[in-house]
């Protein structure tokens, strides 16, 4: 341990340690009025700081075991449900005025308000909050911290953490027992091995750390002086690592490259604070995780075991993704970059964890992907969106600040209601005209209108403007005393000129004070412009919004349109651009097509077997561009082995045929959801609604799944694009599109939702219904012929559609029985119920057994061969159903509808169902 400089009162390594003070002071760190804040300026993007990387003054100033930053980053209390999705409550929480649409915010703004899109610290949960004020007030009277009630919630914080570590070790337990999993284990347990040693030493060697700062600066009143505080949730620590080791040993069945490369990367998502002091470097970017990181390519002998052949179950050798020494070297600086990325661009939207994981899934997509659709998936994320990132964030982020200006703030057009001024005007004054010709004093007008054309031209020198008086009431003696008060002016001229000859030397004139007035205006008290009347410092407008303050509202309108015009612009020509790595279109063409222009072949894939569509087809001798299928005949003996299904969508309907249909029967059942949804809005809360739309998905891919995998994961992989291109539109605030998108998205919107600019409800939904069915893929062997070459599947699996059944069946069926008949909570508390919890069960249950029942109806093979009976599978679904509800109710430091679903896959997937 390198030497710690004195520093007793540094607050960032305190929280474990045994001082109730200082805890007290941690809670109390927040200020529980977010809008209410005493810095109204705005923290520069550089010096606000980044969640993954540790402050450089506890490393570099102290060198002292830096604070673990997995604390909870909850921000509203559970519902009474057994999902978080449906926290309406949340908005009695926070004074926030309704708005219809949330943005991206600009730089140098204050964190309270709207979102921001910079950096910008995590909310604390309510729970938080409230025990802040308890601590305080029992400071105040002088109670001991330690109450019996504390002792209780923290004994349930442990037992509610330790069933989550008890989740991950019993899925590991699971996939050991996995006959394919077993020979991979055993060829690769020196990797996993040092990865989990790794894990373990920096685990157990963070509180000696703490220790040991402790005896070095201060006087300990325990021997162990370490306090774990309530709020401590160690989902980063446990979720990113163990989810990615788990899912990349069962994808490793099908192709033993993608081991290695997601060892490292479990590595890589360890929370920065478990290393170490080092030398002075960069916050984000320690060179001891980095040496950790490579450690793998070390001890398992120095060389990529990723050019092992995998042998499938026929026997044949083939090997479809891997990556060399040097880019695994390279993973950990990629990664922290991303995750940087990531973190800019979603801000609070997302957890640690969360964003830790995306990052993951992201760089394995990157380098690992193999499958068409997987390759299209990447070429959509990766390549358009550094398209788009690169080419219209400026503008973006332009339309942003330019929308939050309120009309007022813009310049007003010159609509003067003055006579314009002439030109024997401009050169003489009326006032001399009247003193010379009448002998009128010049200070005083009888006409208004007289005054109105010369009080611009009143002055004499540049400094009038700053010199002029006040308007003046007029005077209660004009003419008479006329004399007297020139005197009188005269008087105080002379006094004024000993106070500001600088001014009076430009305009005598304009500062001169008469006697027999009625009350001036100088003497009111002016507003101040910096400070309200309460005393409180005013916010100050943030500089990339008052860039914007010199346009006239007119032209505010013309630049919005003008940025969208080329956002729009940006994203059209990411698309169709005919380049080489820049060009969606070229990308799926050479990498996911074999070289087929993605237009024809979509037009084929689609419509090849319409009658009309080939005649056309042919004549117009379009072969080249427009790829048609083969026509099936009778005499084929591979449709011996099929199901009755396929072999009536393949003799009867034909592949393109069935994929219209599915179309069709999608945009059916879409209608009908959207119906139904706006005929409940009026009548039914928010939660009531949002459930429909889990059961559309169910409706939809339940069913089709099986029919044609390949076509559901295609389907899933263009709507997310989709919903991340609408999210950015309306994000943007730029018309025409934002305000129509907010006003729809806004009834159906959470806690979760106004944490951050990004609504990521919808988005959770779809990718918790997409992931297990892309994994699925991922593991499962292709084929397929022509320009449908690895487009087609021959097995089938129940894993493809837990993700369907526990986001449209179990998050619903906990939502809408917890919220109503939910009297018994868990032990933690939460709001969390039992009567939740038990209707997630039996509803994963009902789907995986309608699934299993239509995997063996349909006549589709599996890839276990149905080879299990159903009792021994009943039980076996029975212990994926109450490890998902578990799971679910024990969650908090991630989403439920992206990890639940991924560990009923790995339980049904290492189970065999």
């Amino acid at each position: 341990m390198p030497e710690h400089p004195e520093h007793p009162e540094h607050p960032e390594h305190l929280e474990h340690l045994n001082t109730p003070e200082h805890d007290t002071l941690r809670l109390l760190s927040r200020s529980p009025h977010p809008y209410h804040h005493q810095n109204p300026d705005l923290l520069d993007p550089s010096d606000l700081s980044d969640p993954f990387a540790c402050k450089p003054s506890a490393r570099h100033n102290h060198d002292a075991p830096s604070v673990l930053h997995i604390t909870s980053r909850e921000i509203t209390p559970s519902s009474d449900s057994g999902t978080e999705a449906d926290d309406e409550h949340f908005l009695k929480g926070l004074p926030a005025p309704k708005r219809l649409r949330k943005g991206l915010r600009g730089r140098n703004e204050v964190l309270s308000g709207t979102a921001t899109p910079i950096p910008s610290p995590a909310l604390l949960e309510e729970e938080g909050r409230k025990l802040s004020y308890n601590l305080k007030k029992e400071n105040q009277q002088g109670k001991r911290l330690y109450s019996p009630a504390d002792r209780v919630r923290r004994r349930k914080e442990v037992i509610r953490r330790s069933t989550e570590l008890f989740i991950i070790i019993f899925l590991g337990l699971l996939l050991s027992t996995n006959a394919l999993v077993q020979p991979i284990l055993r060829r690769w347990n020196r990797e996993l091995r040092t990865w989990l040693g790794i894990s373990i030493f920096l685990v157990l060697l963070y509180p000696l750390r703490l220790v040991i700062w402790a005896y070095r600066h201060r006087t300990p009143s325990k021997k162990i002086p370490l306090y774990i505080p309530s709020s401590f949730d160690p989902a980063p620590l446990f979720y990113p690592p163990a989810i990615t080791i788990i899912i990349s040993l069962l994808l490793a069945v099908n192709n033993e490259a993608i081991l290695l490369p997601n060892i490292i990367l479990a590595i890589c998502s360890l929370p920065p604070s478990l290393m170490p002091a080092t030398a002075n470097v960069d916050p984000g970017y320690d060179p001891l995780h980095w040496a950790l990181s490579c450690l793998p390519l070390l001890f398992g002998g120095g060389t990529m075991k990723s050019g092992i052949s995998c042998v499938d179950m026929a026997g044949v050798c083939s090997l479809q993704a891997s990556i060399s020494l040097e880019t695994a070297t390279l993973l950990y600086p990629l990664h922290r970059s991303l995750c940087f990325v990531l973190h800019s661009l979603t801000t609070t939207s997302l957890l640690t964890a969360e964003l830790q994981l995306l990052s993951i899934s992201l760089i394995g997509l990157l380098f690992l992907s193999s499958s068409p659709q997987a390759l299209i998936l990447k070429s959509i994320l990766w390549v358009g969106g550094l398209d788009i990132l690169v080419s219209s964030s400026h503008a973006i982020k332009w339309g942003i600040s330019l929308a939050r200006v309120p009309k007022w703030r813009f310049r007003r057009m010159a609509t003067s209601s003055k006579p314009a001024s002439t030109f024997l005007c401009s050169i003489m004054s009326w006032r001399r005209v009247r003193h010379d010709l009448f002998h009128a004093p010049v200070d005083s007008s009888s006409c208004s209108s007289c005054e109105a054309i010369d009080d611009p031209e009143d002055s004499d020198g540049p400094g009038s403007i700053t010199s002029k008086s006040p308007l003046r009431s007029n005077t209660m003696c004009d003419g008479v005393g006329s004399t007297r008060a020139e005197e009188n002016s005269l008087l105080t001229n002379s006094a004024w000129h000993r106070i500001s000859p600088n001014i009076s030397e430009t305009n005598p004139r304009s500062t001169s004070l008469r006697r027999h007035t009625l009350p001036s205006i100088d003497n009111a008290s002016r507003k101040s412009q910096t400070h309200t009347p309460s005393g409180r410092r005013k916010r100050t407008a943030s500089y990339s919004v008052r860039a914007f303050f010199s346009l006239t509202q007119e032209q505010a309108i013309t630049r919005k349109w003008i940025y969208a015009a080329y956002v729009h612009a940006c994203i059209v020509g990411a698309v169709f651009i005919p380049l080489p790595f820049i060009s969606i279109k070229r990308v799926v063409a050479e990498e996911a097509l074999h070289g087929h222009e993605p237009v024809g072949w979509a037009l084929g894939y689609l419509f090849g077997d319409l009658p009309r569509f080939r005649w056309e087809v042919i004549s117009h001798n379009l072969e080249r561009w427009v790829c048609l299928p083969s026509r099936p005949t009778n005499e084929l003996r591979y449709f011996d082995s099929m199901g009755w299904i396929d072999r009536i969508c393949q003799l009867h309907i034909g592949k393109a045929n069935t994929r219209l249909v599915l179309s069709a029967y999608f945009l059916a059942i879409i209608a009908i959801g959207l119906v139904v949804v706006f005929r409940l809005s009026p009548i039914y809360e928010v939660d009531t609604r949002r459930k429909v739309f889990h059961f559309m998905m169910v409706a939809m891919f339940l069913p089709a799944t099986y029919i044609d995998p390949a076509f559901a994961a295609l389907a899933l992989s263009i709507v997310l694009a989709l919903f991340l291109l609408l999210d950015l539109l309306r994000a943007s605030q730029l018309p025409p599109l934002s305000k129509p998108l907010a006003s729809f998205l806004a009834p159906y919107v959470d806690g979760r939702d106004l944490r951050g600019p990004v609504v990521i409800s919808h988005i959770f939904l779809l990718i918790g219904c997409a992931i297990p069915l892309w994994l699925s893929l991922g593991s499962l062997p292709r084929t397929g012929a022509g320009f449908l070459e690895g487009w087609e599947l021959p097995s089938r699996e129940v894993s493809m559609v837990s993700g369907v059944v526990c986001v449209g069946l179990g998050d619903a069926a906990a939502s809408l029985i917890g919220r109503r008949y939910g009297q018994r909570k868990w032990l933690w508390g939460g709001g969390k119920s039992l009567e939740g919890s038990v209707a997630f069960a039996l509803a994963v249950f009902v789907g995986l057994t309608a699934a299993r029942l239509w995997l063996h109806a349909g006549g589709w093979p599996s890839t276990n061969g149905n080879s299990d009976s159903w009792a021994t599978t009943t039980q076996k679904m029975g212990v994926c159903a109450m490890t998902a509800s578990l799971t679910e109710a024990v969650l908090t430091g991630g989403n439920d509808n992206v990890i639940v679903p991924v560990v009923l896959w790995t339980c049904v997937k290492s189970l065999g169902i």
